[in-house]
């Protein structure tokens, strides 16, 4: 009897990253009923944390970038402790990496666009009453508009920018990065999961490199997903990124 081909091996090998995001993604269950509000569940600071999408919104929707980046957090808290620190969001959308910074005991102020904000405060709120040494704040942001006057420098000094998913095919990629560079200080840190989909994605990696040091953290080939560690770079630094571009 003529035996089988053996499989070939490329095929069974696993990708490298492939253990990695099986653990981030198993951070998300489903109620075994559901009741009166559809939500969805995730495992975060040993806490669970029920998140209500709003399907007509689509800033509401929570994407795996965000888990990723929760999940980096959550397992180095040794070098990563965010416990009294000064944390902004950019684009918290449903909120979770709000909540999980909340919980590991992060002073955070969570921002979106005004459409958003009702859920945003509905998630924020529900998981981290009673739950957290500092309430999270919730407010509009709308990428590059009055920074100055809603963000001053002088009084607005973040530890932490958290961004999961900000960049994507929008047409606010110049205000995106002006935003960055406003919110930063020297010390900064910005900690960046994206996921990568078109070349916009890549143009705007290319063009933060010259202005922010960056660091890859994660690469997840598997999700299409990258996390980053930025820091501004000194102004004599980014002359010459952009003279070398």
């Amino acid at each position: 009897m003529e035996q089988e081909p053996a499989e070939d091996a490329e095929n069974t090998e696993t990708s490298p990253d492939a253990e990695l995001a099986a653990a981030i993604m198993n951070r998300h269950f489903l109620p075994s009923l559901i009741r009166t509000e559809a939500w969805e569940g995730y495992t975060f600071a040993n806490l669970e944390i029920k998140i209500k999408e709003s399907t007509d919104c689509y800033g509401a929707v929570l994407w795996p970038s965000a888990m990723v980046l929760c999940h980096f957090l959550d397992t180095h808290r040794d070098r990563y402790n965010l416990a009294d620190k000064n944390v902004i969001e950019l684009g918290a959308g449903t909120g979770l990496v709000t909540i999980v910074c909340s919980l590991l005991g992060a002073k955070v102020t969570a921002t979106d666009l005004p459409d958003v904000l009702g859920n945003l405060r509905h998630n924020v709120s529900r998981n981290t009453r009673g739950r957290c040494r500092h309430e999270p704040q919730v407010m509009e942001l709308s990428w590059g508009r009055q920074l100055e006057e809603c963000f001053p420098r002088t009084s607005c000094h973040y530890d932490y920018i958290m961004a999961a998913d900000v960049v994507y095919a929008h047409p606010y990629l110049n205000e995106l990065m002006e935003t960055f560079e406003h919110l930063c200080s020297e010390d900064t840190v910005i900690l960046w999961a994206m996921r990568f989909r078109l070349d916009p994605e890549n143009g705007f990696v290319d063009r933060f490199r010259n202005r922010f040091n960056l660091e890859e953290l994660y690469d997840l080939p598997s999700l299409q997903i990258k996390l980053y560690r930025a820091q501004k770079k000194c102004l004599v630094s980014q002359i010459q990124s952009g003279e070398a571009a």
